[in-house]
């Protein structure tokens, strides 16, 4: 089939077929050595749809890339996860909008919530020292993984530095209130390091939630994750900043391939005395909902499906971190572990 001919029977645009030529992801079955002029068979229409519908998804191409070379249910468990995360992302990004419609419109219809929490840390079966450190209050949860010969100094910085934000903020003021207090303590690391040189790079991971209203404020800068248990959906709604992470964006590697990966744990954000751009959202805590936030010591050892099943089994949040802390030394311990618990509760 001609180029032409094959667009319109996917119903792709010629420019289109040539830039997914170009990524790999559709090659044509023939190219004319002297005219460069691109061929199709038949038998490849049923790939360009897919593509064309995962575009209309919104998926990235690279990850388009990585859904195509998959086993037909393996492809649908990358989709559903995929459109797992977009609705996460929308719910931030609706939440966030209800909020400016309430302070233009002066109406505020939120109910208000409480957190029943519980924190819980662990140096692991193999580390000399723990470099972990979580905060659970009332108002604010958090955790912070210290690396470098520093970290463990560094990590207690960060939490101390964000403990004021345990207090009653206006919705309005949460992620201004949020992003400021991250550049306080990436100030607080750096001169902590101008006082302390060590040989080597040293600083901390941050990850953190503040509760304002029926609103949770997420500030993130590391590798720790976020999970919601929300009835029936299980959510991670953070992103690593991790190279790896980067070339699994770009669909150059799988999330399998990461997990042994030599530079899985090199982070390319991180609190370490230069400026960083946190990542900032807005999420409605519904009553019911369960978060984890937890240190890569426990992520990258213990695999989701574990992590959702003790979240979703787990009578108390104070059981949860014990089993799940349990859960990693089980697995080796090769690292230190921190992971926070909540339930969001009416209030």
């Amino acid at each position: 089939m001609t180029i032409g001919a094959f667009a319109r029977a996917a119903r792709l645009s010629p420019k289109a077929l040539r830039l997914y030529d170009e990524l790999g992801l559709l090659t044509p079955a023939r190219v004319d050595p002297l005219s460069g002029y691109r061929r199709y068979s038949p038998d490849q229409l049923e790939r360009a749809r897919l593509v064309a519908w995962l575009r209309r998804l919104g998926m990235p191409l690279a990850r388009i890339r990585g859904v195509c070379g998959l086993a037909p249910a393996d492809a649908a468990a990358e989709v559903r996860a995929y459109w797992a995360q977009v609705e996460a992302d929308t719910a931030a990004r609706r939440s966030l909008a209800s909020l400016l419609v309430e302070q233009l419109s002066g109406e505020d219809t939120t109910m208000t919530v409480t957190l029943r929490y519980a924190v819980r840390t662990d140096r692991g079966l193999v580390r000399d020292s723990n470099q972990d450190v979580g905060y659970a209050g009332e108002r604010l949860l958090a955790v912070a993984d210290g690396f470098g010969a520093r970290g463990e100094p560094l990590s207690s910085v960060a939490i101390d530095t964000l403990a004021p934000l345990d207090t009653a903020i206006p919705a309005g003021e949460l992620l201004n209130a949020l992003a400021d207090a991250v550049e306080r303590a990436g100030a607080a690391v750096g001169e902590y390091l101008s006082a302390n040189p060590a040989d080597g790079c040293s600083g901390t991971t941050l990850t953190a939630m503040v509760l304002s209203g029926s609103r949770l404020g997420l500030v993130h800068v590391g590798d720790a994750r976020v999970y919601l248990l929300r009835g029936d959906g299980w959510f991670r709604i953070t992103h690593d900043h991790t190279a790896v992470q980067s070339l699994i964006a770009e669909g150059r590697l799988t999330e399998e391939e990461a997990v042994s990966h030599p530079r899985r744990s090199l982070l390319v954000r991180a609190l370490s005395g230069g400026a960083v751009e946190p990542d900032l959202a807005l999420h409605d805590a519904l009553p019911g909902d369960r978060y984890l936030l937890c240190s890569d010591g426990l992520h990258t050892v213990v695999p989701e499906a574990d992590l959702r099943h003790v979240l979703a089994s787990a009578a108390e949040p104070e059981e949860a971190t014990r089993r799940l802390v349990d859960l990693a030394n089980a697995r080796g311990g090769p690292d230190n572990v921190v992971c926070v618990v909540a339930d969001v509760v009416p209030a």
